[in-house]
């Protein structure tokens, strides 16, 4: 009954969005997970808020790749008291807030560009923004899973125009059991809408796992690195490497729009380097011949390698070219 609820509120809210200047709901995880399924459809900006029970625990099921604002309701859903009086009154002002002060409209007809990125890849996304036409405004996104999710939801929105999905590192943790995955449908996006997209292997060294303890044991042995107190990467080996480039050059078979996979030969990442610790030149070997072996190369669909590091001004200047080709 709650699945069949759902589903009729999701057709309501999205046949009526245009009539609304927001959307708030309140509940704990039946009705959190009722609201939230119609509130996922709705477009991005459009002022949502949820009153929820669990909003202080892992809401990624809840939020998915939306801008959803959770609010803890503090106390349970039941009745009203002194706590969630002010916790519902403040959520109302809120969403008043929203749907009576819009954000400003801005006359900008550019072209949005999509952007993957992680810490590792951050010189070569931002130089490759700085090289970007002025019709063009790049949108990036942060390779964390959510972030992936958020860029493929909005190429299915028909959004975004061109992507740039530089850093696939999701992949790793997907294959990998990491905790950054954005799932099986990764790249997916790019194969339905048949939009232009320059591929690169960004941050296919590593996995990530939370702090240290975190690691499985099953890895305990691996060559780990401490990216911080919460952030413990793993790097990829050979055989994993294979399984990777065979996965996504799959995905690029299935690909009808025109689409570049470039490959830095002197590293995938800022730690894949020589002198740092996930530097293998074997492994990335392994990546780029499984992807040669793996593509069916076409006109459309070509792969290209670069004797460069990912984050060389270079590489930064060859995946702007190959972006300006596949969209002229």
């Amino acid at each position: 009954a709650l699945a069949e609820m759902g589903a009729l509120l999701e057709d309501f809210l999205v046949e009526h969005q245009d009539e609304m200047g927001g959307v708030i709901g309140l509940g704990g995880s039946c009705n959190t997970a009722l609201v939230t399924r119609g509130m996922r459809r709705l477009p991005v900006g459009l002022p949502k808020i949820m009153v929820s029970t669990v909003a202080s625990g892992d809401v990624a099921p809840y939020v998915g790749a939306t801008d959803i604002c959770m609010m803890p309701s503090v106390v349970d859903v039941q009745g009203l008291n002194v706590i969630s009086r002010k916790i519902l009154g403040n959520a109302a002002s809120a969403i008043m807030g929203m749907a009576s002060h819009p954000a400003a409209e801005e006359e900008d007809h550019r072209s949005l560009v999509g952007l993957t990125m992680f810490g590792v890849t951050t010189p070569c996304v931002q130089q490759v923004c700085d090289l970007l036409d002025s019709s063009c405004e790049p949108l990036v996104f942060h390779a964390t899973g959510t972030g992936g999710k958020c860029m493929e939801k909005l190429i299915d929105s028909n959004m975004i125009h061109g992507v740039l999905d530089i850093t696939l590192t999701e992949v790793c943790d997907l294959m990998m059991g990491g905790i950054m995955s954005a799932g099986e449908d990764r790249i997916g996006a790019v194969i339905r809408s048949k939009v232009p997209c320059v591929f690169s292997v960004g941050a296919l060294d590593m996995v990530n796992f939370a702090a240290l303890p975190t690691v499985p044991d099953k890895y305990k042995d691996r060559n780990l690195y401490v990216h911080n107190e919460n952030v413990t990467l793993m790097r990829t080996t050979v055989e994993e490497n294979e399984r990777m480039g065979r996965w996504i050059g799959e995905k690029l078979n299935q690909c009808e729009g025109k689409v570049r996979m470039l490959l830095p030969e002197k590293g995938v990442s800022a730690i894949d380097a020589p002198g740092m610790p996930f530097y293998s030149p074997e492994a990335d070997e392994a990546l780029f011949k499984t992807l040669e072996e793996t593509v069916h190369q076409t006109e459309d669909r070509k792969i290209i390698r670069l004797p460069y590091h990912i984050n060389d001004k270079e590489f930064a200047e060859a995946l702007k070219k190959n972006f300006d080709e596949i969209t002229a």
